[in-house]
């Protein structure tokens, strides 16, 4: 493993991995009006509010809260169906998430998106959102993100949910929590992060500190 600061021609490009939802990308109103039509239509109240609180884990998850198990699959695949109509449109990029991709890029690196979100949903989201990143990989949480980021390369992996820090570790990544969800950073950090941030804005500068090769970061660049 190399130091971000390498520039030889022979060595291969640092990588990143980010999360998507309230990481990189603010989806909680499009998520939001999703299930609000999906009231709406089943009659079923859902707790929007409270949704949005819970956002990370795969869909069938929260649905399992509102509909019975044997309704579940069904209601997903409504979910999904309206779901680049009703919720990408209400999208909006997560604060500083345009400037960390570009730190990355800036030092010769490659950026992967790995999400829980559908293959297709979360390409729709990077490509609506405007990021530039080198690949996208939907439909996978917690440690099964793992796999993704080591084919990429990963050398750290960027998420708002304890279970990105469970990619991170799946993956052999340092695990850089942000605090831009439901976990706060006391709890990103009991849990195990290797650095917390308050939100993407705090990357770039941690990022300058960063070494692959120690798995760490330099003394006074903890962004905390």
């Amino acid at each position: 493993m190399l130091d971000l600061d390498s520039r030889g021609a022979d060595v291969p490009a640092v990588a990143v991995g980010f999360d998507l939802d309230l990481t990189l990308a603010d989806t909680r109103a499009g998520i939001s009006a999703v299930y609000d039509a999906l009231a709406a239509e089943t009659g079923v109240p859902i707790d929007t509010r409270l949704v949005v609180t819970r956002i990370g884990p795969p869909l069938e998850t929260e649905l399992g809260y509102w509909f019975p198990p044997g309704e579940v699959a069904a209601m997903a695949e409504r979910y999904r169906a309206m779901y680049a109509d009703i919720a990408i449109p209400a999208t909006v990029v997560m604060p500083g998430a345009v400037a960390a991709i570009d730190a990355v890029r800036a030092r010769g690196g490659r950026t992967i998106v790995v999400s829980g979100k559908n293959q297709k949903d979360t390409e729709r989201t990077v490509r609506f959102l405007g990021l530039e990143v080198d690949e996208v990989v939907g439909g996978v949480f917690g440690a099964d993100k793992g796999q993704a980021l080591r084919r990429f390369g990963a050398g750290a992996y960027v998420g708002d949910h304890t279970g990105d820090v469970d990619a991170a570790r799946a993956a052999a990544a340092v695990a850089v929590g942000v605090a831009t969800g439901s976990f706060d950073s006391a709890a990103l950090t009991a849990y195990g992060a290797d650095i917390v941030l308050p939100d993407l804005l705090a990357f770039p500068g941690w990022l300058g500190g960063f070494s692959v090769a120690g798995r760490g970061y330099r003394s006074g660049d903890d962004g905390r």
